[in-house]
């Protein structure tokens, strides 16, 4: 933890000197508009790394929750800005290789005009970029129908829904209400089954196990069914197995269950994530969950990340359904979660499993949707 906070502390310093840099210092505003947003972006900068702490403070959640809002909108806010300065760097650079291999004077009020310019082009753009991600994660959470088709699927299962949800991240910020209304949109489905595939929540069962309570009036034919993320082993998984595991959810641990339907059989299988191997005696084993099946029945796969697709295929997997990558959550991030994931998000095909990897159902720190509107996700399976 240490260390995780030493890196966002200086990343988060790097980045608020640029900021400043660009939008504060060479913008030219008068003497006390300048020191006021100087002194802003220190005391953002200082703070910013608290919210990463607060989950272990004994705050009330009257006073977290505030406090949360506003650093991690700030964040996404930070995020904002500072990616749409790197192309307006890219242009002021261009202009000064121009100027400097012509010869030309250098022209200060010129200088400051661009600067002006440019500054003020981000600070719209990036305020209608995170007010347009604000509005999208605080909106009502989409249903997105998505038909799979396994080739070996028995007939008597065409037409079985799986509802996925993944990645909701109940926390100082979401809290009860959200996990009602998540509630109240799957039972309107009436799925077969419903998959939870990790980063249920951010913190501990002490804090946040209130807030699950819902998840016991969750309606389906066949179960609701939990593996853990990378978040669980932050918060404390073991307490968290045992609590979902109250609520009526089957959590499943490097083990498959069998789901009979129509007089036919499939086996549902589903792994801790990788993460629990650093943090206690988890730890992802698919060779343990698929141990002595029946290789004429298809498996489906909960996994919280989509890495080690790969390894699900060649064992023989039809269909593996993961979250963890959020879409990305603030584009252009999804670009840089692709250097990690394979797999970003949607329906993609591996060999020859299919993997669903969604974007997840809430968000993690900004409480922003730019580019990957988080969804619940309505699976029909159907026979190729």
């Amino acid at each position: 933890m240490a260390i995780f906070l030493s890196i966002v502390a200086t990343v988060s310093s790097a980045i608020h000197y640029y900021l400043w840099a660009r939008l504060v210092r060479d913008v030219g505003w008068p003497a006390a508009t300048h020191k006021g947003l100087t002194a802003l972006l220190v005391g953002l900068a200082l703070l910013l790394p608290l919210s990463f702490v607060l989950r272990a403070v004994p705050l009330s959640r009257a006073v977290q929750t505030p406090i949360s809002w506003v650093l991690y909108t700030w964040m996404g806010l930070m995020f904002c800005l500072f990616v749409l300065l790197i192309p307006a760097d890219l242009v002021r650079f261009v202009g000064w290789l121009i100027e400097k291999l012509s010869g030309a004077p250098v022209d200060p009020a010129r200088r400051l005009f661009l600067a002006r310019l440019f500054g003020g082009a981000v600070g719209v753009g990036g305020l209608a970029m995170a007010g347009w991600g604000l509005w999208s994660a605080s909106r009502p959470v989409a249903v997105k129908p998505v038909d799979i088709a396994l080739a070996d699927l028995p007939p008597a299962f065409d037409g079985f829904r799986i509802v996925q949800m993944t990645d909701i991240h109940v926390g100082p910020t979401i809290g009860q209400e959200f996990i009602d209304q998540l509630v109240a949109r799957a039972n309107s489905l009436q799925p077969d089954l419903v998959a939870i595939t990790g980063d249920l929540v951010d913190g501990s069962v002490a804090a946040l196990g209130k807030f699950l309570e819902p998840l016991r009036n969750l309606k389906t034919k066949h179960g609701v069914y939990f593996v853990t993320g990378n978040h669980e082993y932050f918060s404390g998984a073991d307490e968290w197995v045992a609590h979902l595991r109250s609520l009526g959810v089957t959590v499943l641990r490097n083990e498959r269950v069998q789901i009979l339907h129509g007089g036919a059989a499939i086996d549902l299988a589903g792994i801790d994530d990788p993460t629990g191997a650093s943090f206690s005696s988890h730890g992802s084993d698919l060779p343990r969950a698929l141990a002595g099946r029946d290789p004429s029945r298809p498996v489906i796969l909960l996994a919280h990340q989509p890495k080690g697709a790969d390894v699900a295929a060649d064992h023989g997997v039809a269909l593996q359904l993961s979250g963890h990558t959020h879409g990305g959550q603030i584009f252009p991030f999804n670009l840089l979660v692709k250097l990690q994931q394979p797999f970003v998000a949607g329906l993609h095909r591996l060999k020859n499993m299919a993997i669903y990897v969604s974007p997840g159902t809430g968000y993690w720190g900004p409480p922003m949707r730019v580019g990957a509107p988080a969804e619940i996700t309505d699976i029909t399976l159907r026979v190729a």
